[in-house]
């Protein structure tokens, strides 16, 4: 009797075992959201894939919808959300539970205007040009209209993702628009003439900030998981470390996620840990913790130590001159570098370079 009461006891002492190592043990879940297809904002699945971040479970979506993407963080359903910088105006003045929390890196040469065979900056008002609205191709063709002395109101403007608007170039229905690799070199290889008008490599357009991929995260997720959003921030860029020292693996585990051809990848986010001129720059944590203003020194291509919230502001002046937005609001409410400030003072440092 005693014997069957010590097993009895011995097999209830190990399932409460068991149990307690279950909770010791779980991942805490976080719902990372991917606006797009995109290297730059997959670091998260590197830092699942090489372990780095082994207390926390993320649910990964890819939308290949900014816009819905945005939507579902403002709902809750996201917690994490990488995508481009120029929504932030609008969460601020739609007061969404949305912050911009982060700066993670700038396009380098990636995004182009592309002018079909013959248009110029003489003859090119009236004509269609394309763009995705609301999106960096939208505030990249405005800039480049300004540039050539054209208003946006004198052309006639196309709603096309950089995909959808291959097409209509080689067909020379559209006088100009925005595209990305790999479909700029298939424009320009098949397209007798065509050229690029403007790409954001070009130093007037690396200024301006405004090109910029970042991490937007929901509101009430920051304020119920504060310690959890802080520990999101240091494994994407423990991943961000991983890429530098182990390069060619972590490509091919964007390859394998994003269901790219892996040379892809390399003509995007590159092969030397860093950067890919005509592709994107990757941020380190030094220089992301310098554009929100926490860490002493100046950001990389012009920009001010702290000037995130000035560079949303001149995204919504020209989001007001394409008539997106009536006004200028105060962008600081959509802005919260206090996360990226946390993780600095506990003493995280990271500062990369490229690799020979």
């Amino acid at each position: 009797m005693n014997y069957i009461k010590l097993v009895k006891n011995a097999i209830g002492g190990s399932v409460l075992a068991f149990i307690f190592s279950l909770n010791v043990n779980a991942a805490e879940k976080v719902n990372v959201g991917i606006c797009v297809s995109w290297p730059g904002y997959a670091m998260l699945k590197i830092a699942e894939e090489a372990g780095l971040s082994p207390d926390l479970e993320y649910n990964f979506t890819l939308f290949e919808d900014p816009i819905g993407g945005h939507l579902a963080t403002a709902a809750g359903q996201i917690d994490v959300y990488m995508c481009t910088g120029d929504y932030t105006p609008l969460i601020a003045e739609r007061g969404t539970p949305v912050v911009n929390v982060a700066f993670t890196n700038p396009s380098y040469g990636v995004d182009h205007i592309i002018f079909s065979p013959d248009v110029t900056a003489e003859n090119i008002k009236g004509q269609k040009v394309a763009a995705p609205q609301a999106y960096i191709g939208h505030l990249l063709m405005g800039l480049m209209l300004e540039k050539i002395d054209v208003a946006p109101d004198d052309v006639e403007w196309v709603n096309l993702n950089a995909d959808e608007a291959v097409g209509p170039m080689m067909s020379g229905d559209l006088a100009a628009a925005y595209l990305y690799e790999p479909w700029i070199s298939k424009v320009l290889a098949n397209r007798e003439g065509a050229y690029s008008a403007i790409h954001t490599a070009n130093p007037e357009m690396l200024e301006t900030g405004i090109f910029m991929d970042v991490i937007y995260m929901n509101k009430n997720f920051i304020e119920s998981r504060r310690q959890t959003a802080i520990d999101v921030l240091k494994a994407r860029w423990d991943a961000v470390q991983y890429w530098h020292d182990n390069t060619e693996q972590a490509n091919k585990m964007f390859a394998e996620f994003l269901q790219w051809p892996e040379e892809d990848i390399g003509y995007v986010i590159g092969t030397n840990g860093k950067f890919f001129d005509g592709g994107i720059y990757m941020y380190d944590f030094d220089e992301t913790a310098r554009v929100c203003g926490a860490l002493e020194g100046e950001p990389p291509f012009g920009l001010k130590n702290g000037s995130m919230v000035d560079v949303v502001t001149f995204i919504n002046e020209w989001w007001v001159k394409l008539g997106l937005m009536d006004k200028v609001v105060d962008s600081s409410s959509a802005v919260d570098c206090s996360l990226v400030n946390d993780l600095l003072n506990s003493g995280y440092r990271q500062s990369i370079s490229a690799k020979e």
